[in-house]
């Protein structure tokens, strides 16, 4: 058999010498060159820097107009309507999605079919032809009322076009399409907690409800976690479909602007900018959320201790032997 290769590595041993001290043992590992990872930065580095200048020095993209849009009041009220469709529509889409998730391993069949039934639709159906259909809301139903069903009495109306705006129908169809997707992230979570843990709180006599709350869910968070911070992101540039509908977000209002002035790359640009800093921000904050639900989970020692410690160990007890 062919041995293989290993990098030199040199470590200097551990315990303690004659002197009483602490002898240093540090593996110092050396990887071997690698001149076309060198080359492939390079180039990747040369291709970023020329698309960067390209960028930077075209006329044709007009950064003036950028610089004098990008705190524009008008766009700073659709960023506002931006972010007001995002917070409100993953809140209530995480809410339906738990309940949601709980109907489908629920041991009633109705209230399984009912949930797969929902989650089967909402995401068979696109998000864009839902937002229409939200925003067309009073071409089948002209009006709400409320009063006893089945064609008795009224006791008030409403029409529905007053009530379904634009902002309504956006924040319905992003919300619903949301829960039905938050759906199955949160029941791959609570799938992914050992049964035992629920069989053991159900023999010290908790009920359903409260083993689910403090036992369940607290574990499924490290799983539920990482999916919910990406469904956020992808909302904050999933809420530039409202524009069909006029929703008054980020988009509607750029190219409103844009509409007025001809100015369509310099205000997509404008849109893209603020795109990108919620997105970072989202990011930045998805990252410590995660990092505090994954405490205890997946450390390890590092491989110099434990070698090192190992070492010292042996060496002990070599010393102690007579």
């Amino acid at each position: 058999m062919s041995s293989t290769n290993l990098p030199p590595a040199t470590a200097a041993p551990t315990g303690r010498g004659a002197e009483g001290e602490h002898e240093d043992l540090t593996i110092r590992a050396t990887h071997p060159p690698r001149p076309g990872r060198w080359l492939a930065a390079l180039v990747a580095g040369l291709a970023l820097v020329w698309v960067g200048w390209s960028i930077a020095v075209n006329p044709n993209l007009h950064w003036d107009v950028v610089v004098d849009y990008q705190f524009d009041a008008v766009v700073l009220q659709g960023l506002w309507v931006t972010i007001q469709l995002t917070v409100i529509s993953m809140v209530l889409g995480v809410l339906i999605g738990v309940v949601a998730a709980l109907m489908q391993i629920s041991d009633s069949r109705i209230l399984r079919t009912a949930a797969l039934a929902y989650v089967w639709f909402f995401r068979g159906t696109p998000l864009l032809v839902q937002l229409i259909f939200w925003f067309n809301l009073g071409l089948i139903f002209p009006e709400f009322s409320l009063g006893i069903p089945f064609d008795g009495p009224k006791l008030a109306s409403w029409s529905t076009n007053a009530i379904i705006t634009g902002f309504v129908a956006a924040l319905l169809g992003l919300t619903i399409n949301e829960g039905a997707y938050m759906s199955e992230i949160v029941r791959a979570g609570l799938k992914s907690v050992d049964p035992g843990q629920q069989e053991a709180a159900e023999s010290l006599g908790m009920p359903h409800r409260k083993v689910m709350l403090r036992v369940v869910l607290p574990q499924a968070m490290r799983v539920i976690v990482p999916p919910t911070g990406n469904q956020f992101i992808s909302m904050l540039k999933t809420t530039s479909l409202v524009s069909v509908i006029a929703g008054a977000d980020l988009l509607t209002v750029s190219q409103r602007i844009y509409l007025t002035n001809f100015e369509v790359i310099a205000l997509l640009i404008v849109a893209s900018i603020w795109y990108l800093v919620l997105t970072t921000v989202a990011s930045i904050g998805q990252h410590f959320i995660e990092r505090r639900f994954s405490r205890g989970y997946g450390t390890s020692v590092p491989l110099d201790r434990r070698i090192g410690s190992n070492l010292l160990f042996r060496r002990r007890r070599s010393a102690d032997r007579p």
